[in-house]
């Protein structure tokens, strides 16, 4: 499948996935206009998929299925758009019409709802994982964000992450900090600048670059956990603790 990423709002991507018939399925919607845009080109919904509730991911939803009536799947959560098929861990969602099926995977953490689906070597992942950095946690706690990554991280490194936000380069001024000399993850920025200098997206990235590259990714790490360290004055005490300060550091970072 094609994937390509159709610009929203100030920094969201609506991911549509093409089959060469122009058969394509919908990720988080947050905006009609760019899906019914694309459909005048000659692309058509043949399904949409959801990862969570907040509004610049599902506001489009509605508009798109009155134009396209097709099977919408989400997170069983009271606040998704009506017309959504509800999913949980452990299901299968199947787009016929593309011979693909996606996994689902629970990930809260930046809600307790949050999904994620992975399939046709894809991972869309919304709001959980970004390249170079993680959702806040506006609903879950450390403990559940840190498994839902670690359970993302065990996917095949040649999965492609799918994330809803172009964040990539300011989540790079902060993994700098987090992880001083990783050149990996300078290599990463370096190609982002150039893709972002064309105006393309930095994304999708390998699963296997984030893991080598993503510092909430690698908590265990000595330079994460020495960065860490220096804040605390002391040792982190697990792994937990040096991600939940990782987060808090990140979510007050003006770099």
């Amino acid at each position: 499948m094609e994937v390509i990423a159709l610009p929203a709002f100030q920094d969201n991507y609506i991911w549509l996935l093409a089959g060469p018939g122009g058969d394509c399925i919908v990720v988080d919607p947050g905006d009609a206009a760019p899906v019914l845009a694309a459909a005048s080109r000659g692309l058509r919904p043949v399904a949409v998929l959801l990862t969570h509730h907040h509004p610049d991911h599902v506001g489009g939803v509605q508009a798109v299925l009155e134009a396209f009536p097709v099977p919408c799947h989400g997170p069983d959560d009271p606040r998704m758009p009506s017309g959504t098929t509800q999913v949980a861990d452990g299901d299968q969602v199947k787009v016929p019409a593309l011979g693909a099926s996606f996994d689902v995977i629970a990930v809260p953490g930046h809600t307790r709802s949050h999904i994620a689906f992975h399939g046709a070597g894809l991972l869309l992942c919304g709001d959980t994982l970004f390249s170079l950095g993680c959702g806040r946690l506006f609903e879950g706690s450390p403990a559940q964000m840190l498994a839902s990554l670690d359970r993302l991280a065990a996917l095949p490194g040649d999965t492609r992450v799918c994330c809803a936000h172009e964040y990539t380069e300011a989540n790079g001024r902060f993994a700098r900090e987090a992880e001083p000399g990783n050149p990996d993850r300078d290599q990463r920025l370096d190609d982002v600048r150039q893709l972002r200098a064309r105006g393309e997206p930095s994304l999708p990235v390998s699963l296997a670059s984030e893991r080598a590259c993503n510092p909430f990714l690698r908590v265990d790490t000595p330079q994460v956990r020495e960065s860490i360290g220096r804040r605390l004055g002391r040792p982190p005490r697990d792994r937990l603790e040096t991600f939940a300060e990782l987060r808090a550091w990140k979510d007050g970072f003006a770099g």
